[in-house]
């Protein structure tokens, strides 16, 4: 099977590049209820992702400033503790199986490393069920 079948595309994705600020951030992943998120680079490469974690513990290591002041602060200045892996374009089942186990989405990338989308764990969770479903319905025609 080709991951490209669970592959929800860049345009449908909520992602920050490099040079929004925190207040974007912050609000993009309010109105879309994110916990986390793709972060990318002016040229549309993947970076990792940025968290509610890493923006939790930046603004305590600046002692939580005013709103207003998160308007000039760049989202790359923030430190990121945990980056989903991302996979290649080519990448097998088992390899977006083994990320998918550990993230709840995996950022896809071409082979020069930008950002194509992502896959999310709930749509091979999804895909699993009704294979699962189409074999014991299957294995109950036989019997």
């Amino acid at each position: 099977m080709n991951i490209l079948f669970f592959l929800t595309p860049k345009e449908e994705v909520a992602t920050v590049k490099e040079t929004d600020t925190l207040q974007q951030v912050v609000e993009k992943m309010e109105k879309r209820g994110y916990s986390a998120i793709p972060f990318l680079s002016r040229e549309g490469k993947y970076i990792g992702t940025i968290t509610d974690g890493d923006l939790l513990w930046f603004l305590k290591r600046r002692n939580f400033p005013e709103l207003k002041t998160l308007k000039g602060m760049p989202i790359i200045t923030i430190e990121r503790h945990r980056d989903n892996q991302a996979v290649p374009i080519g990448a097998t089942m088992e390899d977006l199986l083994d990320k998918v186990t550990n993230q709840n989405f995996v950022p896809v990338v071409d082979d020069n490393e930008v950002f194509i989308g992502i896959v999310t764990r709930k749509d091979v969770l999804v895909y699993l069920q009704q294979k699962l479903a189409e074999n014991h319905k299957k294995g109950a025609l036989l019997e």
